[in-house]
């Protein structure tokens, strides 16, 4: 038991960066291929608007009604990767000096 408590903050280390630059990445994707795919009936399209919706609804949440999707996009772009910043940054600084 003392080692899984001991491994914990190095897992959180991982894992919390690493769902946060997964959802920026994702909706990178999104952004990209929505812009060079027309066909909005396209799988593709379909895929990342099933991948980045969970993502985007806390986003337009805070956004005014009219805003357009591909703004919401943008928007929730910019929260994901200010928080894999700020988590890279406050986990480093929660963890200490690396130990070699």
């Amino acid at each position: 038991m003392d080692s899984v408590v001991a491994r914990l903050p190095h897992v959180v280390y991982i894992v919390v960066p690493l769902l946060f630059f997964m959802a920026w990445i994702y909706l990178a994707l999104h952004v990209v291929f929505a812009r060079f795919i027309g066909d909005p009936t396209s799988p593709v399209l379909w895929f990342f608007a099933i991948v980045t919706g969970p993502l985007t609804r806390p986003v337009r949440a805070l956004l005014p009604r009219a805003t357009p999707e591909p703004r919401v996009r943008l928007v929730s772009l910019g929260v994901y990767f200010a928080l894999w910043v700020v988590a890279r940054v406050v986990l480093a600084g929660l963890m200490g000096p690396a130990r070699v």
